[in-house]
């Protein structure tokens, strides 16, 4: 798994506003939404383009469009804040959805919803997810695209930590992770450390 961590003074600077207690709920969405777009042009890179022949005002040129637009699944309910900024970037892109919720006893997490097609037939993805913590709900998510017979697998995090990291490393179900940094660690509770909380509850206010 080859892993991205987007290190731009911009990605810093969004991410410690979303870290800092006193940033309200309108704040953090709005830092999200920027710091969003910045790591999916960081998961973008590298990503096979068309040539594409064009009339420019003063004349024909060759330019090239986005080959093959990756699948954008996010993962609910946080993954949902990251949706706007991707397809912004990625505006001809499907988009798939993937509810999961973590037992905060188990630290396991729980599928409601999936509306990612059966059959992707090769088609990269691109999942959603703020955080990646435990790694539960990314490696179900992954593994149930990897059943589904997707392409390249990237997931985009806002924050990881390591055990996270080590955990999807070991489960071999994505081929790339871009995250934004990656902290010191978990808590007991299984919350990163130093992190930012909870990011579902820091977007929406209500558990």
């Amino acid at each position: 798994m080859r892993i991205t961590v987007a290190d731009h003074p911009l990605v810093t600077d969004r991410l410690t506003r979303m870290r800092a207690r006193e940033t309200d709920r309108a704040g953090f969405r709005r830092c999200l939404t920027e710091l969003s777009g910045f790591l999916i042009y960081e998961a973008t890179r590298g990503h096979a383009v068309t040539p594409i022949e064009i009339d420019t005002p003063m004349g024909p040129s060759v330019g090239a469009r986005i080959a093959d637009v990756p699948i954008l699944v996010p993962v609910m309910r946080a993954g949902l804040g990251m949706l706007s900024a991707a397809l912004d970037v990625l505006p001809d892109a499907r988009t798939g959805f993937a509810g999961m919720k973590r037992d905060e006893e188990t630290l396991l997490p729980h599928a409601y919803v999936n509306t990612v097609p059966d059959q992707l037939n090769g088609r990269d993805v691109f999942v959603l997810d703020p955080m990646l913590a435990t790694g539960g709900s990314a490696i179900q998510t992954c593994a149930e695209l990897r059943r589904s017979r997707a392409g390249r697998i990237t997931l985009v995090c806002v924050l990881a930590a390591p055990e996270g990291v080590e955990a999807l490393r070991e489960a071999g179900v994505a081929d790339v992770l871009v995250t934004g940094a990656i902290d010191e660690r978990l808590n007991d509770m299984g919350f990163i450390v130093p992190g930012l909380g909870d990011a579902g509850d820091r977007q929406f206010g209500l558990n």
